[in-house]
């Protein structure tokens, strides 16, 4: 019997290979991961140095605190990768001043099926690799971590989750946060009322259009309160419609 190929492909460079699968090797993107609905490689950053000490940084040109990895090395892993694994169709630097990971991205992501996630350390990488091979950088927000790993986790079970099969219900992307602009409504379970707090009357009334009514005006609300940029950019696409 033939296996399909995987819907999506991840290749890793890294200098903690250990690290992964982490979070996505769990729950739905574990499972999915185990069924073959996507893939992944992991490849460490120190296999393709050349001396006994396994070097990877050096102090960087100009001054300043911390080391910076040699342009060298991390192109050897990068054409390594390409060697051994293919040429992804989207190569990516995690990175704190590059593009804002958002939802647009993950599904561009995942409509290239294949992704390559080099994972910085130290004070970063130097340029003229990220140059030299045409390396997207993508930032998770403004703030800065340790390394590229987590983001690389993050990145992953975003656009794991957007494979069909992954996730039980596919009515759910169609609901969720950002898939129209705004922010997801509120959610409600058993029991009716808790604490003395009561899911609202329309919830339960059965009718579906107001239920979809009140969801639409809640995540219509929250959005302008919680983030007026998105709530900005959904009125401007509204009135151009």
């Amino acid at each position: 019997m033939t296996v399909p190929a995987p819907l999506f492909a991840a290749q890793i460079l890294t200098l903690f290979p250990e690290m992964f699968p982490g979070p996505v090797g769990a729950s739905l993107a574990g499972k999915a991961l185990a069924d073959g609905l996507w893939q992944l490689d992991i490849l460490n950053i120190r296999d393709f140095t050349t001396d006994k000490h396994r070097t990877v940084d050096d102090t960087p040109y100009g001054g300043g605190a911390g080391m910076v990895m040699r342009p060298d090395i991390v192109a050897a892993a990068l054409r390594g990768a390409e060697k051994t694994l293919g040429r992804a169709k989207r190569r990516i630097y995690l990175s704190p001043r590059g593009r804002v990971l958002n939802q647009k991205l993950v599904e561009e992501l995942v409509a290239a099926q294949s992704v390559l996630l080099l994972c910085g350390r130290y004070e970063g990488v130097d340029q003229r690799v990220l140059d030299a091979e045409e390396l997207e950088e993508v930032s998770l927000g403004d703030f800065v971590l340790a390394g590229g790993e987590v983001a690389a986790m993050v990145l992953m079970e975003a656009c794991v989750r957007l494979l069909p099969g992954a996730i039980g219900n596919s009515e759910t992307h169609a609901e969720e946060s950002f898939s129209d602009g705004l922010l997801e409504y509120p959610h409600y379970t058993r029991p009716p009322e808790w604490e003395g707090r009561k899911v609202p009357d329309v919830l339960t009334s059965g009718h579906h259009a107001m239920v979809n009514e009140w969801r639409r005006a809640e995540a219509e609300k929250i959005t302008e309160i919680r983030r007026p940029d998105l709530w900005k950019a959904y009125l401007a696409q509204k009135k151009g419609k």
